[in-house]
């Protein structure tokens, strides 16, 4: 949380994605980052005036909902709930034209033009979308050891992140239901890379391939015509694999400046409790500035 000025004060807690956690633990989760955000700010949660929360599944009302409602009971001030991609969008470009692409556990390319208008790709979840995204690379990751496991260093490097000991033992784990965290074993993969495993670099190459075909698709929907568009990267996936940001650049670079569009790429980590912070100041009434968001 903070003032028209500064951060002051942040929470970190675990997953408040219904879908993935549930009702009660998402609710948990919330409350727990907007209470530990204000001990650390010295403020009590119903001195806050307004309030911006970014959260995954936005596009779905009783999504929205609930997460009002939980941060309600907390927040004396008016609560906006928008989707996570809106306040990482604000935070790379401050509310200027450009789009975000998004890469942690799941996936998303999310863009706004001049004129206002908004586009997105992927973010539809694991089953038909996220692509490039760690839980899409742990998947791929499985496939790929069991189909061949001769250079058995990625194989032994994701059966050890599952706590199994046999191929067997792996293959049964990942098609339990519910299923592992598969974005879990994005580390073992990029471990794996840097230790020299092919097939490894190999996925991480196709997983920046795939992102820049989210961000080719949303530049193209919202400029039509080549110009200069703006690109921020964001999720732990692009800050921590050298090999998916640079893939990434390349794919996207070879694929729209020889038709005349300048890409401006912005490879610094993206804070979306900035962006949050930003819309929350931006939507406060004038006789509530100054007062804690």
């Amino acid at each position: 949380m903070g003032d028209e000025h500064r951060v002051r004060g942040s929470g970190t807690t675990g997953s408040s994605k219904i879908a993935r956690v549930g009702v009660e633990a998402a609710r948990q989760a919330l409350q727990s980052a907007i209470r530990e955000a204000c001990s650390a700010a010295a403020v009590n949660t119903r001195e806050i005036s307004q309030a911006c929360i970014g959260i995954a599944g936005a596009s779905r009302n009783e999504v929205v909902e609930a997460a009002c409602e939980w941060a309600a009971e907390l927040i004396g001030g008016k609560v906006q709930v928008v989707g996570d991609m809106e306040v990482a969008l604000e935070a790379a470009h401050g509310g200027d034209a450009g789009i975000i692409v998004i890469a942690g556990t799941g996936s998303i390319c999310f863009g706004r033009n001049q004129e206002g208008q908004t586009a997105r790709a992927g973010g539809a979840g694991p089953i038909v979308s996220d692509e490039g995204s760690g839980d899409w690379i742990g998947r791929a990751a499985v496939q790929e050891a069991l189909r061949n496991p001769g250079d058995n260093r990625l194989l032994a490097a994701l059966m050890k992140s599952l706590r199994v000991r046999t191929p067997a033992e792996l293959k049964g784990k990942t098609e339990a239901n519910p299923p592992p965290d598969f974005a879990a074993l994005f580390p073992a993969v990029q471990a794996a890379a840097l230790e020299g495993h092919r097939d490894a670099s190999e996925l991480l190459s196709r997983a920046g391939e795939e992102l820049a075909k989210l961000a080719h698709t949303v530049i193209r929907q919202l400029w039509p015509k080549p110009e200069r568009v703006r690109v921020g990267l964001a999720g732990g996936v692009l800050e921590n694999s050298a090999i998916v940001r640079q893939t990434f650049v390349t794919r996207l670079r070879a694929d729209l400046e020889p038709t005349g569009y300048r890409v401006a790429i912005s490879l610094g980590a993206t804070e979306p409790v900035i962006g949050a912070l930003s819309l929350a100041r931006k939507m406060a009434p004038v006789s509530a500035k100054g007062r804690g968001h």
